[in-house]
């Protein structure tokens, strides 16, 4: 956790002193967690009544309009403006049934909130929308791919902003601090009255994400700014060149991980506060010594900035830390961790300040930050430094790294072009890349074919730059170590990590997937209970944690349109699950009656049951997972530096060990899958 108190963060980031407080040793004993969030008020019966009448008015009316909007023809666009009501009966229901109003104020914000929903419902009935050209703070909703709920999110938008006119506005995110309270009643609200943030470029949008609750905008909760995003410039006219990245406190960490992550979609970035990695966060905030299993160690590269800091040489990046607080450390990290790339990270700090923003400061901030919305973002820059750990971020600019030698180890790129026909490239990690240039962005010269040398070896592009100035280039390396080029992308035979199709286990929940419950007779009745408890634990956290509705069916009813639309998450065993019964033979680690042979390891079939994520083989361009959900637990919920992956590509799980609020179980052998998806003895341990 980044702070305890619940005071609002205009608080936070006002003059006033305020202390960043560690979360204290209570919050570093699994065995006794607090809930998060936490249990609120009890609801008056009057109130409830209220709520429930609420609820039902607004579903009916969003029921009716989601029939209308399937007749797309006569009614065009609905389906992406309902969520902007739908929020609203989201919020409030989430609140009641998972007793979730922290005041006794809230119930009167949700019943407020509820004739909103059914004002906007009732415009969407007669073809009206006025919110969408409503400037000021502004509640808006998009539909998430992930799980299909609606999600909220927050803009301001300048008062002279025209709806009318041509002109591209720049837009700043503003990720918000960490609250335990943060329901989606008190987000809206903060929304709607414009508490939280300030920041207030001139002529800028700001565009707060909900970030799906408090867990520092990673995984679904960073799907969720991208989508908030797309979903933004389908009503506002947004300066692709002017977009810049910002949060204080847990939004720091949040900040911190968009910059080096899409270093190349932003104009700037400015983290402030917060953590930047794992380990030392939590033996300097949370007096936590650190000392996870190893699989969960090479995880960590996910999230660790400090291992990805190279890519802020494509970033312009202001860090910013109160001089008292403790949360300096992050920027102290990354700091450091620039240097030891001959780096100079600008970090500027608030004289004086604790867990605070200082005014001057922040003028300072702002002062250059308008300097480099003037210049713009660098569309084509002559060079591209580019590491990365995983193919779930594979690109940066006109790189794209399309192999890696091994996953969780370092895959970098340093390419540069030299004018007027020619490039060198320097790899290591990476096993194939491309280049990509689109019409009008390649400098070299359209005559005869470009130049190419990679790490040193001497070739000639296959073809040269188009007429419109596009141009692709593949390389591959081969088993002798020498390049090939190619103008088209090579053919790929069988299973591969790629982009999206790369692993662990969480990556699963970061697209469109589909909870599949058992209706067969388990291997025995352990496995079967133990199953069951998992797939409700994993739906029910997924609400709580994650703020929506998992899709669940049972493997009976599965069906060709579900194996394209999603990632199938298969609960039960070969012999209680119908699908997982289809594909059991094709997965690399063996589960039959006998037992789990993963390797040579075999697990006897009483006490073990196998969690894992691969290909699905009746579809291997979505992923199948069993027995798995998001795989960090409560525990990690008391502090987000925490929230890291738990499991990698597979886990066999000893279920006569007890499930706690950090595993499923025990876990006797885990580890990854190769590049192409192998089993893979050799590094897992």
């Amino acid at each position: 956790m980044i702070l305890r108190s619940l005071l609002p963060l205009a608080l936070l980031v006002s003059g006033a002193p305020l202390a960043a407080l560690a979360d204290g040793a209570k919050d570093n004993i699994p065995a006794d967690v607090r809930r998060i969030p936490p249990v609120g008020v009890e609801v008056p019966e009057a109130d409830r009544l209220a709520l429930e009448k609420g609820i039902a008015d607004l579903g009916a009316a969003l029921e009716g309009l989601k029939m209308r909007a399937q007749d797309a023809k006569n009614h065009p666009g609905l389906d992406v403006l309902i969520p902007d009501a739908e929020i609203y009966h989201k919020a409030a229901r989430y609140a009641l049934t998972g007793r979730e109003f922290h005041k006794e104020g809230e119930i009167k914000l949700a019943l407020d909130q509820l004739a909103t929903g059914l004002e906007r419902a009732h415009a969407l009935e007669k073809g009206e929308a006025p919110w969408t050209r409503q400037t000021g703070n502004v509640v808006r909703g998009y539909r998430s791919k992930i799980d299909g709920s609606a999600q909220p999110y927050g803009l301001e938008v300048p008062a002279d902003y025209d709806f009318e006119g041509t002109d591209g506005r720049r837009l700043d995110f503003w990720f918000h601090g960490r609250g335990e309270t943060l329901s989606e009643v008190n987000f809206i609200q903060q929304r709607a009255n414009g508490s939280g943030g300030k920041i207030k470029p001139p002529g800028a949008i700001v565009l707060h994400p909900y970030g799906r609750y408090s867990n520092a905008n990673k995984f679904a909760g960073e799907i969720d700014s991208l989508e908030a995003l797309a979903h933004a410039r389908l009503f506002y006219r947004i300066d692709e060149d002017r977009v810049f990245v910002r949060g204080f406190s847990m939004g720091g960490a949040a900040c911190w991980q968009f910059a080096v992550h899409y270093a190349e979609r932003w104009a700037g970035a400015q983290p402030g506060a917060g953590f930047a990695e794992t380990r030392e966060f939590l033996r300097v905030f949370q007096d936590e010594p650190v000392s996870p299993p190893w699989w969960e160690q090479k995880l960590w590269h996910w999230y660790d900035c400090t291992d990805w800091v190279i890519n802020l040489t494509n970033l312009p990046t202001i860090a910013y830390s109160g001089e008292l607080d403790r949360q300096k450390q992050a920027a102290d990290m990354m700091e450091k961790a620039a240097a030891d790339e001959n780096m100079r990270l600008v970090h500027l700090i608030g004289p004086g300040m604790q867990h605070q923003l200082h005014p001057d400061t922040l003028a300072e901030m702002e002062r250059r930050l308008a300097a480099i919305a003037a210049a713009g973002r660098e569309r084509v820059p002559m060079m591209v430094r580019f590491q990365t750990y995983t193919l779930r971020y594979p690109t940066m600019h006109w790189v794209t790294v399309d192999a890696m030698t091994e996953h969780w180890e370092a895959a970098r790129v340093e390419a540069s072009l030299w004018l007027p026909s020619g490039l060198s490239v320097s790899t290591s990690g990476v096993a194939a890349f491309s280049l990509h240039f689109g019409a009008g962005e390649c400098p070299l010269d359209p005559v005869g074919k470009p130049a190419v040398e990679i790490d040193g070896q001497k070739l000639q592009a296959p073809a040269g730059v188009f007429t419109d100035r596009s141009w692709d280039l593949w390389a591959a390396k081969g088993d002798d170590g020498k390049w090939t080029l190619t103008a088209e992308a090579p053919a790929t035979g069988g299973l591969v990590k790629k982009h999206g199709l790369q692993g662990p286990i969480d990556d699963a929940f970061m697209d469109s997937f589909l909870m599949v419950g058992p209706t067969g007779k388990p291997l025995n009745e352990k496995i079967g209970a133990w199953a069951a408890a998992e797939m409700n634990h994993a739906v029910t956290e997924w609400q709580r944690h994650y703020r929506g509705d998992a899709r669940v069916k049972k493997d009976t009813e599965i069906t060709d349109a579900d194996l394209a639309a999603h990632n199938l998450v298969l609960w039960g065993d070969p012999s209680s699950n119908a699908v997982l019964a289809k594909i059991a033979d094709k997965l690399p680690i063996h589960w039959t009656a006998a037992g789990i042979v993963a390797g040579d390891q075999k697990f006897d079939a009483a006490g073990h049951a196998l969690a894992m994520i691969y290909p699905n083989p009746l579809n291997p361009e979505r992923y199948v997972v069993l027995n798995s959900g998001f795989t960090f637990r409560e525990y990690d919920y008391l502090n987000n530096a925490r929230q890291v992956p738990k499991l990698p590509d597979w886990a066999v799980i000893d279920i006569t060990q007890p499930v706690t609020s950090q595993y499923p179980g025990g876990i006797p052998a885990a580890g990854f899958f190769g590049e192409k998806w192998e089993w893979k003895a050799e590094g897992n341990r």
